[in-house]
């Protein structure tokens, strides 16, 4: 591959490889009101998580958007953070993030599920606690229940399940699901109904959101049978009765079913969010991928409407291999109110450049996506140069970054080689504006510039 190199200070690098937190401007709210504030300064901050690496790295937003000079970089080796960095944890699976000790900043909660932690199975969720100076406060460790096979951590929910006003901790493991009473500082593990899933099944992800029910919050589990085919179901309730209204909206070779990519948002505007799943898998009749909309409404889900790229209006071409649907995130990127969406392609050839990546910006229209349009790294504006085995489009997020009212998208390419390094990875940010998301002052960053170099990092395997 073309080598290209994201510079950086050697300063930044090694505090950055050493965990340590930069200075941080602005000063800290009372209160923040975003889930994903970690230094309180009232802008959305970008997690990017490295499993390969053991690592996240924060870049904490402002009204110019994110920088690697303005960021810090976490371990298991960080002071104050629980746990012993080893390479098969996979510290940064999963990401997300909520305020769960109540002090004004968003906390990061991080999966590990290839943690090993003697007499229990595998998996842990590390809380660490946000602050003014970035995150210096130390945390706790969640380690994995008992009765589960392993893999605790493999995917994390804050939402108020509950509804007492205060949001819980939701964790996955491959075959179990749970919850965290008193926003799970206490350590008390509650284990939710499970005998709706197949046996032998693994889970890989999990999504909320008010589907059917305005004012409760549903959640959309998904993974693989114990026989490779897909699944996907989604359940109602509250604590004591989620799972036993759980309903399986897809599964085995579907087109409409999904393994390892949902997001939500409501695309229409009725007050009700819709889920969105892609279908990297989906190689019927020749297809390189899919998405399906499934609208969310009063009691039910509307029937589910696949897109692929030889849809009416979606950019490309619908070729074998190009893993449309391997990433999904929902968003409201031109400020019209709607979600709209953004779709990896990891796969798909630029040129003559195979597995060079994409992704594609869907505009919702009334919640129907007929127009779009498609970015990578030949793109005019977009750094970089199209290379095989990038992977452009191995993640995407939609978050507004420089809170302007518009959502920013933000996407990795797990396969960028800087250097000589092999797939050291790398992320690129587009500013969100009233016609979508732009490639002027489009900011990229890589594995590197935190001190992640070594051979196979893949910065950039999570966005949160």
């Amino acid at each position: 591959m073309r080598v290209r190199n994201l510079a950086v200070t050697a300063t930044v690098a090694a505090l950055a490889a050493a965990g340590l937190t930069l200075p941080l401007a602005g000063p800290a709210s009372a209160a923040s009101t975003l889930k994903d504030d970690f230094n309180g300064d009232g802008y959305r901050d970008l997690a990017v998580g490295s499993p390969h690496s053991n690592s996240v790295t924060v870049t904490y937003g402002s009204a110019s958007g994110v920088s690697e000079g303005r960021s810090a970089t976490v371990t298991q080796d960080t002071p104050g953070v629980p746990g012993v960095l080893e390479p098969e944890d996979e510290f940064g699976e999963n990401v997300t993030s909520g305020d769960v000790n109540h002090d004004g900043y968003a906390d990061l909660i991080v999966g590990a599920p290839g943690e090993r932690v003697e007499g229990r199975p595998s998996g842990s969720v590390t809380v660490i606690k946000g602050g003014k100076n970035g995150f210096t406060s130390g945390g706790r460790v969640l380690n994995s229940p008992a009765d589960t096979t392993g893999r605790f951590g493999e995917a994390t929910v804050w939402t108020d399940l509950d509804y007492d006003g205060s949001p819980q901790l939701a964790v996955i493991s491959g075959d179990n699901w749970y919850y965290y009473s008193g926003a799970g500082e206490d350590g008390r593990t509650h284990g939710l109904e499970v005998d709706f899933l197949p046996e032998g099944v693994r889970l890989n992800g999990m999504v909320a959101g008010n589907f059917t029910y305005k004012d409760g919050v549903g959640f959309v589990l998904y993974g693989k049978r114990a026989d490779g085919g897909l699944y996907t179901a989604h359940m109602n309730g509250g604590v004591g009765d989620y799972g036993y209204q759980a309903e399986v909206l897809a599964e085995g070779d579907a087109p409409t079913a999904t393994g390892d990519a949902a997001t939500a948002g409501d695309v229409d505007g009725d007050g009700y969010d819709d889920l969105i799943t892609g279908n990297h898998l989906d190689t019927a009749a020749g297809r390189g991928g899919s998405i399906t909309v499934r609208r969310g409404g009063d009691g039910a889900f509307g029937a589910p409407v696949t897109y692929n790229q030889d849809s009416p209006g979606v950019p490309g071409a619908d070729e074998a291999d190009d893993g449309f649907g391997g990433s999904v995130s929902a968003g409201d990127v031109n400020g019209d109110g709607l979600a709209d969406l953004v779709v990896g392609a990891p796969g798909e050839t630029v040129g003559t450049v195979e597995g060079a990546g994409s992704v594609t910006y869907l505009t919702s229209t009334a919640g129907r996506f007929t127009s779009g349009r498609a970015w990578h790294q030949e793109t005019a504006g977009v750094p970089g140069v199209a290379e095989a085995g990038d992977h452009f489009g191995a993640s995407v997020r939609l978050k507004d970054i420089n809170k302007n009212g518009r959502a920013d998208l933000s996407t990795g390419a797990t396969g960028e080689d800087i250097g000589t390094t092999r797939d050291v990875g790398a992320v690129w940010v587009l500013r969100g504006t009233t016609t979508g998301p732009t490639s002027s002052y489009a900011a990229s960053f890589n594995g590197t510039d935190f001190g992640l170099d070594g051979v196979d990092a893949g910065f950039g395997r999570t966005l949160r």
